[in-house]
C-alpha cells in the first residue's frame, strides 16, 4: 500500500526552518511538534540559509 506524500505550504516551511535556525528547541522535538521528520527540518533549514 502507498503512502500520499504531504505537501506543506511555503509558510509553513519557512516558520519550520526559522525555528531550527533559531535553535530555541532540538530538531527532533521540532519535528514531533509540527509533524514532520527532522531530515526535512535540515534539508528546509539548509535552503532556508542559502536562500538568505
Amino acid at each position: 500500500m502507498s503512502r500520499i506524500r504531504k505537501k506543506h505550504s511555503a509558510s509553513f516551511k519557512t516558520k519550520v526552518a526559522l525555528a531550527a535556525i533559531r535553535e530555541d528547541r532540538p530538531i527532533l522535538e521540532l519535528a514531533l511538534t509540527y509533524g514532520v521528520h527532522a531530515t526535512v527540518i535540515h534539508r528546509w533549514k539548509r535552503e532556508a540559509a542559502v536562500s538568505m
